[in-house]
This record gives C-alpha cells, sequence and structure tokens, in this order.
C-alpha cells in the first residue's frame, strides 16, 4: 500500500470521527435554529449566527450574496484541483408550530417545517471538520448557506447570477425527509423534481344589482369557467405519460350575497417534470384566457411567472453517488433506494442547471412514529440522528471527489 494511499485512509478516517465526535453540536445547532427561524429574505440573525461561526477560521467569508443573505464560504485546500458546491438553505415558513418539543418556536407563526435547520446544522460542522482537514484537499470546496429556498424567486438563482459560482465543477445537495426511515438515502436520477409557475388572473367585468345580470358582466361566472376550462389541460392535452398538475388556491371573489362584483383575483401553480410540458401549459392557460374574454365579454389580466425549473439530477453524477453510498461501511447508512418522482419545486435545480451535480434525500422519520408528519406540516419532526447520517453522506461523496477513500 503506497504513502499516499495510506493517508487519505487516514484523513478519511479523521474525518468520519470528527463528525461522530461533534454530533451534540450538530443537534444543539439544530435546536437554536429551530427556536429562531425567520422567513425567506428576512433571515439576517440566522445569517448573523451562521457567519459568526467561520469567524477566525481559515476560510472566505462572502455574506450578502445574490438578492439576500446568502453566504459562500470557501475551503481551499493546500494543493490544487477541481471546485465543488456543498449547499444547505436556512430559511423557514410562515407556519405556526404545533409540536411539543422544548426548543419550539420562539417567533410565533415562524417555523422550520422543511428541515432546513438541520440542513443547515449539518453542514456548519461538516464544513469546520473539512476546514481542520484542508490540507488533505487537492482542490476547493465552496459551502453554499442558502437563504430564501421556499419564496420565490427565491435565493439559488441570484447566487449563481452573482458569479461566485462560477468555478465549479458539481454541486450536491441533500434534503431531510420523514417519508423515508432514519439510516435510508434515497435518489432519482434524471428529472427527480417538478417545476414550478405561479399564475394570477384578474377579471374585470361589469358589477351590478343581483336581480338584474342582464345589465352586468359578472366575473365570477367567467371566474368559475376559468377554473373549470383550465382543467381539461391536463385530462386533454398533456401526453398522459407525461406529468403536469393545475392548481387554483385562491379565489378571491367575495362581496355581498345579492350584489355581482366588478372584478375577481384567481391565484395557482402549475407543475411539470420538463420544459415542453411546461410550454405546453401556459400556451393552453393563454388561450383559455383569450377564450374567456370573448365568451363573457370581459378583460383579463394574466400574470404567469415561472419560479423555479424542474431538478434535474445528473445521470453520470448520481449514479456515482449511488455507487459511493452503497458501498459506504458507515454503519449509520443503512440502505440506499430510488424514490419516485418528485411533484414538488426545490429551487436547488438552478445549481444543476449551471453545473452537473446531484440532490439527494436523507431519511429522519421520528422513532416511535408510524406515520410521520411530512414538510410543510405543522406538527413536522425529524429524527435528530438524521443530522449525523446527512454530514457522513455528503463527506463520503467529498472524499470519494478528492480521492480521500480506501
Amino acid at each position: 500500500m503506497s504513502q499516499q494511499v495510506k493517508e487519505a485512509i487516514e484523513t478519511k478516517k479523521q474525518l468520519m470521527e470528527l463528525l461522530a465526535s461533534r454530533e451534540d453540536e450538530m443537534i444543539a445547532i439544530r435546536r437554536h435554529l429551530h427556536e429562531n427561524p425567520e422567513l425567506s429574505f428576512k433571515e439576517e440573525k440566522t445569517a448573523q449566527y451562521i457567519a459568526d461561526f467561520y469567524q477566525g477560521k481559515d476560510v472566505d467569508v462572502q455574506t450578502n450574496v445574490g438578492n439576500g443573505y446568502g453566504i459562500v464560504v470557501t475551503i481551499k485546500g493546500d494543493r490544487p484541483g477541481k471546485t465543488i458546491g456543498l449547499r444547505a438553505d436556512f430559511d423557514a415558513l410562515p407556519i405556526r408550530e404545533e409540536t411539543d418539543v422544548p426548543f419550539k418556536s420562539k417567533n410565533d407563526g415562524v417555523m422550520h417545517a422543511c428541515g432546513h435547520d438541520g440542513h443547515t446544522a449539518y453542514m456548519m460542522v461538516l464544513a469546520d471538520c473539512l476546514i481542520q482537514l484542508k490540507s488533505s484537499i487537492a482542490g476547493t470546496i465552496k459551502i453554499i448557506h442558502q437563504h430564501a429556498e421556499e419564496t420565490p424567486p427565491g435565493g439559488a438563482k441570484s447566487i449563481v447570477e452573482s458569479g461566485v459560482l462560477d468555478d465549479l465543477d458539481q454541486v450536491f445537495g441533500t434534503h431531510l425527509i420523514p417519508a423515508l426511515p432514519t439510516g435510508t438515502i434515497g435518489y432519482r436520477s434524471g428529472y427527480a423534481m417538478a417545476g414550478r409557475t405561479y399564475f394570477k388572473l384578474v377579471i374585470q367585468g361589469k358589477g351590478g344589482h343581483g336581480s338584474s345580470p342582464h345589465q352586468s358582466n359578472d366575473p365570477i361566472v367567467a371566474g368559475a369557467h376559468f377554473v373549470t376550462a383550465i382543467q381539461t389541460i391536463v385530462s386533454r392535452r398533456l401526453n398522459p405519460f407525461e406529468m403536469g398538475v393545475v392548481t387554483i388556491g385562491s379565489f378571491d371573489g367575495k362581496g355581498s350575497f345579492n350584489v355581482i362584483k366588478d372584478s375577481i383575483e384567481i391565484e395557482g401553480d402549475v407543475r411539470y417534470m420538463n420544459t415542453e410540458t411546461q410550454q405546453l401549459i401556459e400556451q393552453e392557460i393563454r388561450r383559455i384566457t383569450s377564450g374567456i374574454e370573448l365568451e363573457f365579454n370581459v378583460q383579463c389580466e394574466l400574470t404567469y411567472t415561472a419560479d423555479y425549473p424542474p431538478l434535474y439530477n445528473d445521470p453520470e453524477t448520481t449514479e456515482k453517488v449511488v455507487s459511493i453510498l452503497r458501498n459506504s461501511e458507515e454503519k449509520d447508512i443503512l440502505s440506499v433506494v430510488e424514490i419516485p418522482m418528485n411533484p414538488a419545486s426545490e429551487d436547488f435545480s438552478y445549481y444543476l442547471e449551471k453545473v452537473p451535480g446531484t440532490f439527494f434525500n436523507i431519511g429522519c422519520k421520528p422513532k416511535g412514529v408510524e406515520k410521520a408528519y411530512m414538510n410543510h406540516h405543522p406538527k413536522f419532526d425529524i429524527d435528530e440522528d438524521a443530522l449525523l447520517i446527512s454530514a457522513k453522506s455528503v463527506a463520503e461523496v467529498v472524499c470519494s471527489y478528492y480521492g480521500i477513500n480506501e
């Protein structure tokens, strides 16, 4: 066995031991963040907490990256080589927490209901361990602490556009999910998560008395027709083998029972797995909107904004990551399984549009629970054992990428 191989084995061993020794710290960080959640684009104190963690360490820290409080920490190895990005998001949701934990949110109506507190906690400790071992790294690692994943336009797109990641060769990210048991890692090659578009339709009609509809142009009737008509896009216009969802989330037509309103607002979103489906659904919604104007003699103002593109995991990179994790000797990693495509959206897709990489899920189903509350539920919770598993999983990928393995 060569000296270089011996050193690589020893470095990986040190990294895994360091992570295990700091599991309690990961949990403490997660609980601090859970108690002090902040909404997208308002994460000032969270960002300061993260930046303070790196103060005095031998790294380059860039704050206020992108359109908010994004932070990019650059760990330069002692030898030249390729550059990878590791991302963790840190914003919370406008949800009133209903869990019964001693570290419950102190900010009423704001909650870490999607696991971003856990993502940030494990990534901070992993980054610090990598800093300590950077003399063994032949290349550069950029830790992306991302703001505002939950709220469009999100933070990822602006961080990419800032140029700070122009030198990335690959990028990796994870997400805690209680649908999988702790110790299980879920992956999906190719298109894995849906793209999302927001739309709002304002229908301007002519108001009047409920007793004289012939003297009015009722926008509620026009809107009801729109709601029904757009459901036929998926059922009658989309190829049955493609995935598409059109949802109406808000129909604001409230008024007096005997008055015909003069205008209403309808809001919703669209999900899709590829750009062709995205274009077809947009085309059909615009066509139906034009038809509504003619049929009901109303004026329509349609706002149609693509938020996040579909998330595409590079097949070659994903295959490599799956192989790495399945061959891991870490006892905490119990299984690696393929999971179905997810109709939810994730702005990590912007990083994957720029460079190849992969985004995988870490099981965190709480102990003793038969059916866990899912992400975005007010009773969402995680098994904190998943924090160390997350750190070790990403560490395995990093070690393999830089040849720090057995």
